[in-house]
């Protein structure tokens, strides 16, 4: 697939029809957070490390191409690495997204800028300006692998990182589950019943039972 078409399909989704796709997604843990909720981030991942020190990061916004995410690795810093100067950059150059796993701040003009920013938390101390580290490697980020030029998904749910060929099976699946969940919503505002949709008693006699049954929408609901 290429890059606009996923990101038009993306779009059309959330990390949570991706997630019911397939249990086992590269899903980022929750203590990643986005400082602004509502916003959608899709984009290629440019992947970095760093620790203590945020010269790596203007490594990545010097390098970066329009359209990737920035996922930074601090390898458990305690200072910020990132502040309102870098992300500002990164908003200039057309960048998608950062996401650190660490802490960064600033966060008062952050939440004013119009790229989405995922970290675990904030503080006021910087790091210093004096080590390189690695850049467009593979590394680890919120529990997952995540390969220089990944797919980066993230929303108000979750981050989702997916190769091409994981997401050209992933997303029919994820469009028919939006689509279900959309129609089953517009009953439930027409005035259904949920457990009218579903094989809801079916399913409760067989737990109950002990018999093997899985939860789900009814044909012809």
């Amino acid at each position: 697939m290429q890059s606009q078409e996923i990101s038009r399909r993306l779009g059309a989704v959330e990390t949570s029809h991706l997630a019911d796709a397939d249990k086992a997604v590269r899903l980022m843990d929750r203590g990643l957070r986005p400082l602004v909720p509502g916003r959608k981030m899709i984009g290629r991942a440019f992947t970095l490390f760093c620790r203590e020190d945020f010269l790596t990061v203007m490594v990545a916004l010097a390098e970066a191409q329009p359209g990737d995410v920035l996922i930074i690795n601090t390898l458990g810093s305690e200072r910020a690495v990132l502040g309102e100067l870098f992300s500002m950059e990164a908003h200039r150059r057309g960048l998608a997204g950062i996401v650190v796993d660490g802490l960064v701040r600033d966060t008062v003009t952050l939440r004013t800028l119009d790229i989405p920013v995922y970290a675990r938390g904030a503080t006021p101390l910087a790091g210093t300006i004096t080590r390189l580290f690695p850049t467009q490697v593979p590394l680890a980020c919120g529990g997952v692998q995540v390969q220089p030029g990944d797919v980066v998904f993230g929303d108000d749910d979750g981050i989702v990182v997916a190769s091409e060929a994981e997401l050209a099976t992933l997303l029919p699946i994820a469009e028919q589950i939006e689509a279900r969940e959309r129609a089953t919503i517009a009953r439930l505002q027409a005035g259904q019943s949920l457990l009218s949709l579903l094989n809801f008693e079916e399913h409760r006699a067989n737990v109950a039972a002990g018999r093997e049954s899985a939860l789900r929408f009814l044909q012809d609901s």
